[in-house]
């Protein structure tokens, strides 16, 4: 992709590319994340996005939990902590990463897609929605969408493409679906199917906010023949007693926001008008394993994709 092309389908100015320590427990340099942050912009002007990293950080925290090194200190600390509440954590955090890895092979090899939107993408990390679908489809375009600066300061690894694909960022909120959409059709093509990845993001939306409508919204602005691909807790994965214990974490913690936990009648609702692509609605580990593969846990997060329909 050129760079004129690039500054079309992007929202930020070019961030600094982060430092990661060489030690696994290293800290990364917090000023080289936060002058990327201060530089992003979003109507042409400077806009100060902040992030403080002496208070854990969920994208952090899931970095740690999947073996990363951009984290620090007291994202380790929360994680070890939340840890004892539920051991299963690291497990289903890492499966929630093989999922997607799955899913977007899937999409790309079985069903042809070639266009993606990843919505809520996290730290870039390895087997990014672009590293998958390129690896088999060249030329497929991924945009990518997150609202959290730590996710804007580390972008520009996200922007990097293979073949003839191209790549995009946009710092946003799911909740303005309208801008999301927007943006994302400078790189995509609407009259062409797409897939809509919401990877571990939905739970962070409460009802008031009626998530059901937003991803209606999404799914209604691609054609028939699109994909929709999402993971989300389960209420009903854990025990009732262990539910609780992580929701009175997650309030007390500085770290974790209140996620809302939907059974899986209220996870299968995001996917109407949509015929579901075998095994269905599963825990993570359960959709499509690769041969082989034996699970060393039990997840509490629910997987699944669907075809539009009509």
């Amino acid at each position: 992709m050129t760079e004129e092309r690039k500054q079309r389908t992007m929202t930020i100015n070019e961030p600094a590319t982060p430092g990661a320590g060489a030690a696994e427990k290293s800290e990364p340099p917090a000023t080289e994340a936060g002058r990327s942050a201060a530089e992003a912009t979003g109507t042409g002007g400077i806009e100060t996005l902040p992030f403080d990293t002496t208070v854990a950080n969920q994208a952090r925290l899931y970095d740690y939990f999947l073996g990363g090194k951009d984290n620090y200190a007291v994202d380790r600390a929360a994680g070890e902590a939340f840890l004892k509440v539920n051991p299963d954590t690291v497990f289903t955090v890492r499966e929630n990463r093989a999922f997607l890895g799955r899913a977007v092979r899937f999409l790309a090899a079985d069903a042809g897609i070639r266009q993606f939107l990843d919505i809520g993408t996290g730290i870039p990390t390895a087997g990014n929605t672009h590293h998958v679908a390129q690896s088999i489809a060249p030329d497929a375009r991924v945009v990518y969408v997150d609202y959290d600066p730590i996710v804007l300061a580390h972008a520009r690894a996200l922007l990097t493409t293979s073949g003839t694909g191209e790549t995009a960022y946009i710092h946003a909120d799911l909740r303005d679906t309208g801008m999301v959409l927007d943006k994302a059709r400078e790189l995509l093509d609407f009259t062409k199917p797409v897939a809509i990845t919401l990877i571990a993001i939905l739970h962070a939306i409460p009802d008031t906010d009626d998530p059901h409508a937003i991803v209606a919204r999404l799914v209604d602005a691609v054609p028939t023949g699109s994909y929709l691909t999402v993971s989300h807790l389960g209420s009903d994965l854990v025990p009732p007693e262990t539910l609780q214990e992580m929701k009175d974490f997650e309030a007390r913690s500085a770290a974790q926001q209140q996620f809302t936990y939907r059974t899986s009648a209220e996870v299968a609702r995001f996917f109407e008008g949509t015929d579901l692509v075998p095994p269905g609605l599963v825990p993570l580990e359960k959709w499509r394993p690769d041969p082989g593969a034996v699970a060393t846990g039990k997840s509490f997060i629910y997987a699944a994709t669907g075809r539009k329909n009509s």
